[in-house]
């Protein structure tokens, strides 16, 4: 059965990707998110299969599909096992020091979401794991809910997850791993939807295990420490006139992205009391999507998972005084 069939993919907002990054022949992009590929083929198929890509994924499963769709264009894409916060070293590996665009789509597969081994989704039972690198040492969601004090669980689940009813929540949680470890997804839902005082489950539009599910996948795969070494490093790569292109599913992700772009599009630093400027600095970005762009509501009905997508993009300014 091909690859397309197997698995159905639909990549979010990849008209507006493509359009803003306008892929050109012979030009280099970074995939820091490459999943089933979608993105990655948008760019290549709109280049007429001449642009050059490095991507990179840090779940294998998906990696391994993705590079049979990648087939479509031998030799146009290198695939890497990284996370995209390490994208200078898959860059250094494929002699690139430069790039004409890059992407992230910062949520999480199809793929991994129907997986039920995989602990991401509470609509079928599984072990509680949520990690996207399944292979990887790094805590599961099943460390965190039994391991953590009932302090930084609350933290996780209102500041990641932003739910109001992080600390109730949290004791919850306490209480039931008192009488036996937590294991699965199904058994974590149940203890949140327990919590959720009846009046509020008959009222929410979403399961009440939704934003606690959330909160602990990103705090397991340090999701925000990730994209902030990404935020941080990218800019010196993207060449003048080169954009950057971030699709974010949460309010502090979406926040990190905006706050970054405001920072490398600021020029003078100084104290607003000083009278002159002194630090010499000029902006780096220019921020394309003043507000963050949304998903149609025609891509909404045909993709419900589009539903949360935010798209902000910057392009890389020339260096004062010299030209684009």
């Amino acid at each position: 059965m091909p690859v397309e069939d197997a698995v159905p993919h639909v990549p979010v907002m990849l008209d507006e990707v493509v359009g803003y990054l306008s892929p050109k022949p012979g030009g280099r992009y970074l995939d820091g998110t490459l999943g089933l590929a979608g993105h990655s083929l948008g760019l290549l198929r709109a280049s007429g299969g001449k642009a050059e890509l490095v991507c990179l994924d840090r779940d294998e499963e998906a990696l391994a599909l993705a590079r049979e769709r990648l087939k479509e264009f031998p030799g146009q894409a290198k695939s890497f096992y990284l996370p995209f916060s390490e994208f200078e070293s898959a860059l250094a590996e494929a002699g690139w020091d430069s790039l004409d665009g890059a992407v992230l789509d910062l949520g999480v597969s199809s793929l991994q979401l129907d997986e039920a081994e995989r602990g991401f989704s509470f609509m079928a039972d599984g072990p509680l794991d949520m990690r996207m690198d399944a292979t990887s040492d790094m805590d599961s969601a099943r460390v965190l809910v039994n391991r953590e004090r009932v302090e930084e669980l609350k933290r996780i689940i209102r500041d990641l997850g932003g739910e109001p009813l992080g600390g109730k929540i949290a004791r919850a949680i306490v209480r039931a791993r008192e009488q036996a470890e937590i294991t699965t997804t199904s058994r974590l839902a149940e203890i949140v939807s327990r919590a959720y005082p009846p009046d509020r489950r008959r009222e929410a539009r979403n399961h009440p295990a939704t934003r606690t599910f959330m909160a602990l996948r990103m705090a397991v795969n340090q999701e925000i420490e990730e994209l902030k070494t990404f935020l941080e490093r990218i800019v010196q790569y993207l060449k003048p006139g080169a954009r950057v292109a971030i699709i974010s599913f949460h309010s502090a992700e979406d926040r990190e992205v905006k706050e970054s772009f405001r920072y490398w599009a600021k020029g003078c630093r100084c104290p607003i009391e000083q009278a002159f400027c002194t630090c010499d600095r000029t902006p780096l970005l220019r921020i394309l999507t003043k507000k963050p762009q949304l998903p149609t509501q025609l891509e909404m009905d045909r993709n419900p998972r589009s539903r949360s997508a935010k798209l902000r993009v910057a392009e890389r300014l020339a260096p004062a005084g010299e030209a684009k």
